[in-house]
């Protein structure tokens, strides 16, 4: 007897995901555990979406600052996310992903760090410790 393994989420959607907490683009996978953004440790758990409207994928990407080490939005170049999570709905295919929608939607109180946006800045002394 063999077991077929369905691998639904390809390593292509991780390379085009980023961590709306603090904009960094590798991710760890600690298993049983979940994967895990690994600047920050906002958890991050992927979710078929009921409607894909066409697409060859359609995928709800869930955050989690439950596990986020050291969020101190001010000092350590991060953004809390409202009410600690926040989803991202991605359409698309390998090399072709697009966001369709971010829940809650970004407005004056909150909006989803981006891709690299604290790359060229760097984190306090006084605080570097925390981390």
């Amino acid at each position: 007897m063999s077991l077929d393994v369905i691998n639904r989420h390809s390593e292509a959607l991780f390379e085009f995901l980023w961590c709306p907490v603090c904009g960094h683009e590798v991710f760890s996978y600690i298993p049983f555990e979940g994967v895990f953004c690994k600047d920050c440790n906002t958890q991050v758990e992927l979710q078929e979406s009921q409607e894909d409207r066409g697409y060859e994928e359609a995928v709800l990407a869930c955050f989690d600052t439950d596990t986020t080490w050291n969020l101190h939005v001010d000092e350590k170049l991060r953004r809390d996310l409202p009410g600690g999570s926040a989803r991202v709905k991605i359409l698309g295919a390998p090399g072709a992903y697009e966001i369709d929608w971010w829940s809650p939607e970004p407005n004056e109180d909150w909006d989803p760090v981006e891709r690299g946006e604290f790359n060229d800045m760097e984190e306090p002394a006084e605080v570097s410790h925390l981390a």
